[in-house]
């Protein structure tokens, strides 16, 4: 069972990312899809387990196995998080929906860490761009003043929203490299001062509920496990020879 078999036949959840889920789409833009895979369980039972994510098979497509995306959400990851909240979604099952359900399971007040954190790394690039070029990659200046209001914005109300809404020329304008670089440095230094005076009185959690997303993950596994055609049969068609039990050689 190769990758892309994994991606074609075992997604849950898949959606559009990038610009077109952010609501700053251009006729240049690119559409980045991302998505959820669950390995059949017996594949778990050889010593050499399934990827935790493939590349691909389109291009700027990337998919997370379950687990590893469940994992990463429960620490806040943003491009994650960011994922489950897409408005454009292209599949979907019933535990995709259930994975949607999980969505407020999966957000707590980390989310101003790994935010903050990530926009932090993010800034240092751009400000090395500067130096070296004379100009920050402007692109990724927008994408930078987008998260951080949506990190201020999910600190102050506890929901994630990343669409730009009306934002979007303003933005559109420091991706065209019409706001000088220190204007941009004052909008991104304004909101990561907003997110952390909103972070002090967030209506989220201190914590994700990782029981609830736990039992999920365990209940996936089980009935996969106890599909008709993910058993005997599938571990035949993995291991040489054809035989349950008899090792690679």
């Amino acid at each position: 069972m190769t990758p892309e078999v994994l991606v074609r036949d075992h997604t849950v959840y898949s959606c559009v990312m990038g610009s077109r889920a952010f609501g700053l789409a251009t006729e240049e833009s690119d559409t980045d899809r991302r998505g959820v895979f669950v390995a059949p369980a017996p594949l778990y039972w050889r010593f050499e387990k399934p990827p935790a994510h493939v590349e691909g098979p389109a291009p700027e497509q990337f998919s997370w196995e379950l687990e590893r995306f469940c994992a990463l959400a429960l620490r806040t990851n943003p491009n994650v998080l960011e994922c489950l909240h897409s408005p454009l979604v292209e599949r979907l099952d019933d535990t995709g929906r259930e994975l949607l359900s999980l969505r407020d399971a999966f957000l707590s007040r980390h989310a101003h860490e790994t935010f903050v954190r990530y926009a932090a790394g993010q800034r240092r690039k751009l400000e090395a761009d500067v130096r070296l070029h004379g100009a920050p990659r402007w692109k990724h200046a927008m994408h930078l003043l987008r998260l951080l209001a949506s990190c201020r914005d999910l600190l102050r109300t506890g929901t994630l929203d990343i669409d730009v809404g009306a934002d979007r020329e303003s933005l559109l304008a420091v991706k065209r490299g019409e706001v000088p670089w220190p204007e941009v440095e004052r909008r991104m230094t304004r909101l990561a001062d907003e997110a952390d005076r909103a972070a002090e009185r967030s209506p989220l959690p201190p914590e994700p509920d990782h029981a609830r997303v736990e039992d999920f993950l365990i209940r996936t596994r089980r009935a996969s496990a106890l599909q008709p055609d993910t058993d005997d049969q599938l571990v035949q068609r993995l291991v040489p020879g054809g035989r349950v039990g008899e090792g690679r050689g």
